[in-house]
């Protein structure tokens, strides 16, 4: 892959990268990552993305890189760590940071993102939002001048309250996910225009929704499941039409469709296994989607032009739940986490 700038930073990145939420004890382990890595090496891929949510990622990360010759750029996050989580603790921020050094066995973090600092009432990140600030510019600030982190940057599952963060220019790059894919493309009405307009790196994540657009369910759509919207079931049937129709896998159409917007600097693929990276970069040098196919996508992920009232961020298809309301739905599934 040809690498290009994040942005306006000096980190160079491939059209693919690296997600870390299974490179851990979620995935195959230790062994598997190296693997995946060597051969990511091999591919020309430069960026790493990981977090201290993502279960043990950052620790097997650091294992698995003392075993390769690669000079990988490494983005992870701010957020959850050390427990109990206070925001607003600027010297505990830090620790974290200097934890995760400590795991990943590195000198210096290229990209440190706020994760998730859009979710509602999920942490109080600001102090004030006009101008925005808060704790954590110190901390950032702190470790900055020490040599410790290079680039800032916010990690959102949000359109409109991401939006305003981008907003005041204090970050470097941005990691948009959950709202721009094959069939939800919210995050193209302003997340992704407000950091073109600064030359703000974009980062798409979870490209395959952390699954669900992982594979076909097609019994379980047309099943209708309580949490699925008429809308969400109408759109899904015509998009595995649409896949029937063209003779591409799922996984093929989600990524070529990122791939054709040259807005995105590069796209996180949250690969398993080695094989799993490879058919994503064989799927990538295929190119963009052709135009004819691209058109009749554009017109299905129009027919759900936003989020239906309730729906999970996560669609769980294929998990099991039970009990009355939606407290129960997506039991399983790693909401707060991006890939």
């Amino acid at each position: 892959m040809i690498p290009r700038r994040l942005g306006n930073t000096d980190i160079a990145v491939g059209r693919i990268s690296l997600g870390g939420l299974f490179t851990s004890s979620l995935g195959k382990g230790l062994a598997e990552t190296v693997r995946i890595l060597r051969r990511a090496a091999e591919l020309g891929i430069n960026l790493i993305d990981t977090a201290p949510a993502y279960a043990d990622s950052e620790e097997v990360l650091g294992q698995a890189l003392k075993h390769i010759d690669h000079p990988f750029a490494i983005a992870t996050k701010l957020g959850g760590r050390p427990l109990p989580f206070d925001p607003r603790d600027a010297r505990a921020l830090v620790g974290s940071v200097e934890t995760s050094l400590r795991l990943l066995g590195r000198d210096e973090i290229e990209l440190l993102l706020i994760h998730e600092p859009d979710r509602p009432l999920q942490y109080p990140w600001w102090t004030s939002y006009d101008p925005l600030d808060g704790p954590v510019f110190e901390a950032m600030d702190r470790l900055r001048a020490a040599g410790k982190i290079r680039h800032t940057g916010l990690a959102g599952t949000t359109t409109t309250e991401l939006s305003a963060l981008i907003r005041s220019d204090r970050f470097d790059a941005v990691l948009t996910a959950f709202n721009y894919n094959a069939l939800y493309r919210e995050a193209s009405l302003e997340v992704i225009p407000e950091a073109v307009r600064r030359n703000m790196g974009i980062i798409a994540g979870s490209v395959y929704g952390q699954g669900f657009l992982g594979r076909r369910f097609d019994d379980e759509v047309r099943r209708r499941p309580l949490w699925l919207s008429r809308a969400r079931q109408q759109q899904f049937l015509a998009f595995f039409q649409l896949l029937d129709q063209s003779g591409l896998s799922i996984t093929e159409v989600c990524l070529r469709f990122a791939l054709g917007n040259d807005d995105l600097s590069t796209i996180l693929i949250g690969c398993k296994s080695m094989e799993q990276l490879e058919a994503s970069l064989d799927f990538a040098s295929r190119g963009p989607l052709p135009h004819d196919i691209e058109a009749r996508l554009n017109q299905i992920a129009a027919q759900v032009p936003g989020r239906p009232f309730e729906e999970p961020m996560i669609l769980p298809f294929g998990k099991t739940y039970s009990g009355p309301g939606m407290a129960n739905l997506g039991a399983g599934v790693p909401v707060g986490r991006l890939v």
